[in-house]
C-alpha cells in the first residue's frame, strides 16, 4: 500500500495586488479513490515549472500556473489523467500573521461574519471555526476573509464555466460521481490559528453537509473520473483589498464579483402584461368564499394540484391583502367584473371579521382547525397595514373613501407605537395583551414602510416620528453592525429579508424628508442594499439531466437565497428592484439598474402557464421553494419544489415588483 504520510513541502510566493505585498504559503493535495477502497491523500510539492507531484509516480499529472491581473493573482489548475483516475483536489491558501479569531468571513448568501445568529444545528461556528461548502450553495462562488485588526481581506472566486451537473447515489462519505460536474468547493479553515483559504474540485463540504433545514449530516467528498488522456483545467482568482468595515468589504467583493462575472439579463423574458396576465389566473382560482373572511387561498397548498386550503394569512406566506389590491387594480384597469367582486368581497369581509377585539389583525386563520392567532408578529401586522394603506390610498384617488377602514387602520397604528421600545425598535413578535413573547429587533425594518406610508396619507407627524425613531435603531443596530437578522418568521438567524426590508425602509424614509436628512437616509439605503445584493445569485448554478429546473434550462441569476437556515432561493423581491432604480439614479451607480434589469427578467422564467407548467398544478400559481443545492425542505431535493408551497407571497412579490410606480406615486401625492 501507498504510504498516505508525506512531508508538506510549502511553496512561498509573494506578489504584488492593490497595495504592498502579500506572501501567500499555499499547499496542496490530491485524493484518489479506487471503487470499492477508501480514497489514499497525497501532499504535493511543487517544482519550479509549476508541476505539483509526490515522489510517488501517480496515475495523474498536476500543473499549477500563476499570473498577476489588474484584480489579484490568477491560478490555473490542470489536471491530466495518466490513466483512468478518480480524484479530488485541494488547495490550502494560509494568510501570512492573519490570526483566525481575528477575521469575520463571508461566503455569499450562505455566511455572513460568523454565523452566530444562527442555531448550532445550521452551518455556524457555534459547530466549527472551519467551514468549506459546494459551491451551488452561493451566491457567488467566493469565500471572503476579512481581518477585524487591520481592515485587510482576501477572497477567492472561481471562474470557470459552470455548465455540468451529475446525480449521486450518497449524499455523504466518499461519492463517485456518476457523470461530470463542474461544481467544486470554497471555503475557510482555522490552520494551527491562522486564517486560511481552502478550495478545490470536484465538491468536498466539510466538517458537515448541510441537507435539510436544521438538519446537518456527515462529511461529503466527491471524486469526479479522468479517462486516460483525459484533462481537466480550474481556474480561481485570489485578491486582496482593504476596507474600513465589514460592510464596505461586502459592498466591495459585491462590486467586484458583479464585473468580474456580468451577469445578464434573461434573454426570454416576459413583458409585464404577459406576467400580470398570467398571474391573474391566482386570484381567479384560488379565491374562497364559504367562510366569513373572503380570501385568496395562499398558503400551504400542494405544488402538485394547488387545491384551495381552508387557511389564509395577512402576511408573510399569505400576503393576502396586497393580492386583494392587485386583483382589485387589475380588474378595474381589464375591466373584469369578476376580479373587482372577488377582492372587495376580500376587503369587506376582514373590514367586518378580520380584526382582535382589541384592534390586531387576526394574522392567520384556519378553518380547518377552527383557529386563529393569539400570538402576533410586527412583520404580519405591519405588512397588512401596508396592503391596506394602498388600498386606501387608491381608492381615494379614485373619489372612493373608507372612514371605517380608516379608524381601523389608526387604531394598529396606535397599538404598534405602543409596542415601540425607548430605542426604537419593534418587538418581533407578542400578544393580544401587549406582552413581548420575542423582543428580537430584527423585524423592525418592517414597521417602517406603514408607518412612513400613514404619515403621507393621514399628515399624522407621530408616525413618521415613529418611524425615524425606527430609523435610527436600524442605523445603529442593524445596518452600522452589518448584522441583519430575524426579519423571517420561520427562522431566526442571518437573512435576506433584514437587509431587503432595512434597505426599503431607508428609502421610504428618503420619500418623507428632505436635504442632508434625506441623503442620509439614500446613504443607509445603499449601504443595507450591497448586503442585500450579496444574497442574489450572480451565475447560473448547473443542474443534471433528470433535474427538472436543468431539463428546463432554468438560469438562477438573479433570484435570491433565502437564509442560512433556509438554503433555498425564491423571488422575494416585492419593492427592492425598484429601490435599486432609485438607487442607481441617486449614486449613480449603473450596476443597480443592470442588476435590477437581470431580477425582473430572470425572475418570471418559471411562470407556470398552460402546456409549460413547470411541475405546477394551475397556471399563475408561482413556485415557491426552488431547490437550487444539495438541500431540501423535506422533499425532492435539487431541481425540484418542496411539495408544499405557497403561492400567496410569490404572486403578491412579483406583483409588486412589476409595479414600480407605485411608491413614487403613493408618496408624490403627499407634496
Amino acid at each position: 500500500m501507498v504510504n498516505k504520510l508525506f512531508s508538506i513541502i510549502v511553496l512561498t510566493l509573494v506578489y504584488s495586488v492593490g497595495y504592498g505585498h502579500i506572501t501567500p504559503e499555499s499547499t496542496w493535495r490530491i485524493s484518489l479513490k479506487k471503487p470499492g477502497n477508501p480514497a489514499v491523500d497525497y501532499k504535493l510539492k511543487a517544482n519550479d515549472s509549476g508541476v505539483l507531484g509526490t515522489d510517488e509516480n501517480l496515475p495523474i499529472a498536476i500543473t499549477r500556473q500563476v499570473s498577476e491581473t489588474t484584480t489579484g493573482m490568477r491560478i490555473v489548475v490542470e489536471l491530466t489523467a495518466t490513466e483512468t483516475v478518480f480524484y479530488n483536489f485541494e488547495e490550502l491558501y494560509e494568510l501570512p500573521a492573519v490570526e483566525h479569531h481575528d477575521c469575520q468571513f463571508l461566503m455569499p448568501g450562505f455566511w455572513y461574519r460568523r454565523n452566530l445568529r444562527s442555531p448550532q444545528e445550521a452551518p455556524s461556528f457555534a459547530t466549527s471555526d472551519s467551514w468549506q461548502v459546494r459551491e451551488d450553495r452561493l451566491s457567488i462562488p467566493l469565500t471572503g476573509i476579512y481581518n477585524e485588526k487591520t481592515g485587510d481581506y482576501y477572497t477567492v472566486m472561481r471562474l470557470d464555466e459552470f455548465a455540468h451537473e451529475s446525480l449521486t447515489a450518497l449524499s455523504e462519505g466518499e461519492v463517485i460521481l456518476s457523470g461530470k460536474t463542474s461544481l467544486g468547493f470554497t471555503g475557510f479553515r482555522n490552520k494551527g490559528g491562522t486564517a486560511s483559504l481552502v478550495f478545490g474540485f470536484p465538491y468536498n463540504e466539510a466538517p458537515n453537509t448541510y441537507i435539510r433545514k436544521l438538519i446537518l449530516a456527515p462529511a461529503v467528498r466527491a471524486f469526479e473520473r479522468l479517462e486516460k488522456g483525459e484533462v481537466r483545467r480550474l481556474t480561481w482568482e485570489i485578491r486582496k483589498g482593504r476596507a474600513i468595515n465589514y460592510s464596505a468589504f461586502v459592498a466591495d467583493v459585491w462590486t467586484y464579483s458583479y464585473d468580474s462575472l456580468k451577469p445578464t439579463v434573461y434573454a426570454d423574458a416576459m413583458s409585464t402584461r404577459q406576467a400580470k396576465e398570467a398571474l391573474s389566473n391566482f386570484f381567479r382560482e384560488s379565491y374562497v368564499d364559504k367562510f366569513d373572511l373572503k380570501y385568496f387561498s395562499g398558503v400551504h397548498m400542494r405544488t402538485d394540484d394547488c387545491e384551495s386550503t381552508d387557511a389564509t394569512e395577512v402576511g408573510f406566506i399569505g400576503r393576502v391583502l396586497l393580492n386583494a389590491f392587485n386583483a382589485l387594480e387589475y380588474g378595474e384597469e381589464k375591466a373584469d367584473n369578476d376580479l373587482i367582486s372577488k377582492a372587495r368581497h376580500t376587503f369587506d369581509s376582514y373590514l367586518l371579521h378580520g380584526f382582535s377585539e382589541n384592534g390586531f389583525f387576526h394574522e392567520y386563520v384556519d378553518y380547518q382547525k377552527d383557529s386563529v392567532t393569539l400570538e402576533y408578529s410586527l412583520r404580519r401586522q405591519s405588512e397588512g397595514l401596508f396592503a391596506i394603506l394602498n388600498y386606501l390610498k387608491y381608492e381615494r384617488d379614485k373619489g372612493r373613501k373608507h372612514p371605517e377602514w380608516e379608524n381601523k387602520v389608526k387604531t394598529l397604528f396606535t397599538n404598534l407605537q405602543q409596542l415601540q421600545e425607548e430605542d426604537g425598535s419593534f418587538p418581533r413578535k407578542f400578544d393580544g395583551a401587549f406582552h413581548i413573547t420575542d423582543p428580537s429587533g430584527g423585524s423592525t425594518p418592517s414597521a417602517v414602510l406603514p408607518l412612513t406610508m400613514g404619515y403621507a396619507y393621514f399628515k399624522n407627524k407621530s408616525y413618521l416620528e415613529s418611524a425615524k425613531r425606527a430609523g435610527k435603531y436600524l442605523e445603529e443596530e442593524l445596518i452600522t453592525k452589518a448584522d441583519y437578522f430575524s426579519s423571517t418568521l420561520d427562522a431566526n438567524c442571518e437573512d435576506k429579508e433584514a437587509s431587503l426590508y432595512a434597505s426599503t425602509a431607508m428609502h421610504y424614509l428618503a420619500m418623507v424628508t428632505t436635504g442632508k436628512e434625506r441623503q442620509h437616509y439614500v446613504d443607509l439605503c445603499q449601504q443595507a442594499a450591497y448586503f442585500c445584493l450579496s444574497w442574489y445569485y450572480l451565475w447560473d448554478v448547473p443542474f443534471a439531466q433528470g433535474q427538472m429546473l436543468g431539463d428546463v434550462n432554468f438560469k438562477s441569476r438573479g433570484w435570491g437565497n433565502v437564509s442560512v437556515e433556509n438554503n433555498h432561493i425564491d423571488v422575494f423581491i416585492f419593492e427592492f428592484a425598484t429601490v435599486l432604480d432609485w438607487l442607481a439614479k441617486e449614486k449613480k451607480e449603473p450596476r443597480f439598474s443592470e442588476f435590477s434589469s437581470v431580477i425582473k427578467t430572470s425572475m418570471l422564467q418559471l411562470m407556470p402557464q398552460k402546456n409549460s407548467l413547470f411541475d405546477i398544478g394551475k397556471p399563475g400559481y408561482y413556485p415557491e421553494v426552488v431547490q437550487h443545492t444539495n438541500w431540501d425542505y423535506g422533499k425532492n431535493g435539487k431541481g425540484f419544489y418542496n411539495d408544499i408551497f405557497a403561492p400567496g407571497w410569490t404572486v403578491a412579490s412579483l406583483w409588486q415588483m412589476l409595479s414600480p410606480d407605485r411608491v413614487t406615486s403613493f408618496f408624490e401625492a403627499r407634496k
